[in-house]
């Protein structure tokens, strides 16, 4: 299992590639957002489940401070740093078509030499 932080300024996103969507997998999920929750002091926590093999991302956002967590239909914020991932791991561009519960989201992203260049998204989720 790959696992990856991508931090933002007001919030992180952890991406866990998985080979399932399973209901342990959405649990253990949820407890890391808690988990995070309590120790990071930070406004939202995104845990971005995702099958390489098929594409398809399962966005679970946390925000500490409300006690709200649901598993989003569609993250374009989510899509972006799975591509930012996407394109350091393969250390190229990519171009990938993100299937979500409500619908696919484009990223495109570049990563030359270990730092990410350039980072879009395109589509719509509902």
């Amino acid at each position: 299992m790959n696992l990856i932080i991508v931090r933002y300024q007001e919030f992180i996103h952890i991406v866990i590639e998985v080979d399932d969507f399973n209901k342990i997998v959405r649990e253990k999920a949820q407890s890391l957002a808690k988990l995070l929750g309590v120790t990071l002091g930070t406004n939202l926590i995104g845990i971005l489940l995702y099958k390489s093999n098929t594409s398809e991302l399962a966005p679970l956002i946390f925000v500490p401070d409300l006690d709200s967590m649901i598993w989003e239909r569609g993250c374009g914020s989510g899509t972006a740093s799975l591509g930012a991932y996407l394109a350091w791991k393969n250390k190229k561009e990519i171009v990938a078509k993100i299937k979500q519960p409500g619908g696919t989201i484009q990223v495109i992203a570049t990563c030359e030499e270990e730092k990410l260049t350039s980072l879009k998204i395109e589509g719509s989720s509902v």
